[in-house]
């Protein structure tokens, strides 16, 4: 947690709003660097707080799941209210998208029945009037009875107005006297009713007329609350008026829709009829089922050109210049220490840190990128053109991004899930991001495959990619309809206005999303480091000799199914560090040389062509790295969900490598060339 300063006083504030109103750009500003990610107690939804100081002030800020409304359906809508019903906050700050006003009005008639102080934030004031809508602030402040604050949040305008105006109203709460929608006349009275019979047996934070609300809309929640609070007496006659009027939800609602109606006809002047907004010029190609898909392979081409001549050169260089220079100079510092020394810190510890640091350069790309595509609302495109296609695997279109940018890396991909709101879409997403091949798979595969098989090495390499997209969508398929029937939740698209992007909200993203990844996949990935290197040191005095070896070897019963020796086990075992590891494994095992000078020829003498083509397969199907397994644990929150994930992955890398060596066997492939 942030600590407070106890020489100042201190507000609790709340931050709310629907996805995609820049909440965070705002949250962002006033918390800098003095924030804090987690997660909610019990809940895999993250929380976000931060200290904003403000006149002798500090605020301390919470950033309110994103959320359409406050009816208990999903995570985010129940921590949403309980956070303000539970906590009290000193005042709610709702920000608002100006260019959406009426969409957004329906949310804060919720607020507005809720025991806090709530000031407006419209935010976007210049999409809106690029838009052609003008909004009266002032107006509108007087209809809604709280204050309304103008922001254009990517340029930092109005928060330092908005930031003034929560402090007056915390320190002075009884000046407001919002005007809250009312309930349709057909039901005033079944309201008052409701409340008489709840009586005092609503317990704090819970208030009758909030609660008596939430049971004419059917709130599954409060209902169960309110049968354990009253006798059963009174609860009989509760349940036989909510019976008698089911239909009281539709007057509730119709009721906020009059209430938005009114505040919209009083301060809201709309763009005149047939006028074209830039939103819907670029859109007619953006979400076009043909130039929409061309511009998304277009935009991805663009990510994966930035991570290949960008990010993969600065990582080569770091893993060659840094971490191999760091490495060789602990060696040589600790010559005259025992070999296991130098060993345990330069290729244990250096080593294990080394993956860590040299993956920074391909997550900040993509951090970037995911940042970019969601700030400037076009990820939602994204979302919307490839839904279709994702329909098959029970996901919906946000499972595409991360899955397709798995071909760069599984860690970003996994990581990348965070755009996917439903937890069961996440999860599923998660298990099949690491089926997708990454690149230092396809680098294993450019290496392995011209040696063994000659001129049919380009079909044999299609052919065990196209696998793999292949096995990725039998699995989405069967745990769909197996682990994950029902689910799974309707996909509402929702497509916002096209938006310049902060710069100051994309750094903020790419520098907690990379820190997360160096906190809590870092820490695991040393140790797994640590852990591979003791299996292949001791008790020594050579690898064949060590526990590794020795374990490659108990498995040759299983070797001989697959078609591989104890080497070539004991390599794809070594990939779980990381996937290119295989080569440098074989190069130690089979006398390649040093740095894999004349491995392939060795291997291409030593291993026959189905032994090699079960091994590749099970190199591109086998377990995800140790990277891959810490960021799947991360985002999961579970291991069980790893050890599932991890567990498929395994069985199905054997059992292909078992048919593909059985099978290549009667193309007169199961003899070497020697």
């Amino acid at each position: 947690m942030i600590p407070e300063e106890s020489a100042s006083p201190s507000l609790l504030v709340g931050l709310a709003g629907q996805p995609n109103v820049g909440k965070s750009t705002v949250f962002n500003l006033l918390t800098g660097l003095r924030q804090h990610v987690g997660n909610w107690p019990g809940k895999t939804v993250a929380r976000r707080e931060g200290i904003h100081s403000y006149d002798g002030v500090n605020l301390r800020v919470i950033d309110l799941p994103g959320t359409y409304s406050l009816t208990a359906n999903s995570p985010e809508e129940r921590i949403a209210r309980d956070f303000i019903l539970r906590e009290r906050p000193s005042v709610v700050i709702m920000i608002a998208d100006a260019s959406a006003i009426e969409r957004n009005l329906y949310l804060l008639s919720e607020l507005l029945w809720l025991p806090a102080p709530l000031i407006l934030g419209l935010n976007m004031m210049d999409v809106a009037t690029a838009e052609g809508i003008e909004i009266e602030a002032h107006v509108l402040a007087a209809a809604l009875g709280i204050s309304v604050v103008p922001l254009v949040a990517s340029r930092a305008e109005g928060v330092s107005t908005l930031i003034a105006e929560a402090v007056r109203l915390a320190r002075d709460p009884e000046k407001i006297k919002p005007a809250r929608p009312e309930v349709g006349t057909a039901h005033r009275d079944v309201l008052a009713t409701v409340k008489a019979l709840l009586g005092e047996s609503v317990p704090p934070p819970y208030f009758a007329e909030w609660v008596a609300l939430k049971l004419l809309e059917g709130d599954r929640e409060i209902t169960e609350l309110a049968r354990a609070w009253l006798p059963d007496g009174a609860w009989r006659q509760i349940e036989e008026l909510l019976h008698r009027h089911e239909d009281a939800v539709l007057d509730i609602t119709s009721g906020r829709y009059e209430w938005i109606g009114r505040m919209v006809r009083a301060a809201v002047k709309q763009p005149r009829l047939g006028q074209v907004s830039f939103t819907d010029r670029l859109d007619r190609y953006a979400v076009h089922p043909f130039w929409g898909m061309l511009l998304l392979f277009a935009a991805f081409a663009l990510i994966f050109g930035v991570t290949f001549q960008v990010a993969s050169p600065i990582q080569e260089w770091l893993d060659v210049h840094v971490v191999t220079s760091v490495r060789t100079s602990i060696r040589a510092g600790l010559s005259a220490m025992p070999p296991w020394t130098s060993g345990l810190l330069a290729d244990g510890v250096a080593g294990g840190a080394g993956v860590v640091f040299t993956f920074l350069p391909v997550l900040v790309v993509f951090f970037t990128a995911l940042a970019l595509l969601e700030d400037t609302g076009y990820l939602a495109r994204v979302a919307y053109v490839m839904d279709r296609f994702m329909h098959a695997l029970g996901l919906h279109g946000k499972s595409f991004l991360p899955l397709f940018l798995g071909f760069g890396c599984n860690v970003p991909a996994v990581m990348g899930t965070r755009v996917i709101e439903a937890r069961s879409g996440r999860l599923l997403t998660i298990l099949l991001a690491p089926l997708v091949p990454c690149s230092a798979r396809l680098a294993v595969l450019a290496f392995l495959v011209p040696p063994f098989f000659g001129k049919w090495a380009l079909p044999v390499a299609v052919g065990l990619v196209a696998a793999n997209i292949v096995v990725l969508a039998v699995i989405g398929i069967a745990l769909n309809q197996t682990l994950f029937r029902g689910h799974r939740l309707p996909f509402i698209m929702e497509l916002p206005l096209y938006h310049t992007p902060n710069a100051r909200s994309i750094a903020h993203f790419v520098w907690h999303s990379t820190r997360m990844f160096l906190t809590k996949a870092g820490s695991f990935i040393l140790l797994m480091s640590l852990l591979v290197w003791a299996l292949g040191n001791f008790p020594g005095p050579d690898l064949e000799s060590s526990y590794l070896g020795r374990f490659g070897h108990a498995l040759g019963p299983l070797g001989e199914w697959l078609g591989m020796d104890w080497r070539l086990v004991v390599a794809l075992l070594s990939s779980f560090m990381a996937k290119e590891n295989a080569i440098a494994t074989l190069g130690i095992l089979y006398g390649g040389g040093e740095k894999g000078i004349g491995l392939a020829q060795t291997l291409v003498a030593s291993v026959a062509p189905a032994s090699g083509l079960a091994f590749l397969t099970a190199t591109m199907l086998f377990i995800p790295c140790a990277a891959t397994v810490a960021v799947m644990r991360q985002e999961m929150g579970s291991w069980r969900w790893v050890l599932f994930g991890i567990g498929i992955m395994f069985l199905i890398a054997l059992g292909a490598a078992v048919l593909v060596f059985q099978t290549s066997q009667w193309f007169g492939w199961g003899v070497t060339h020697a």
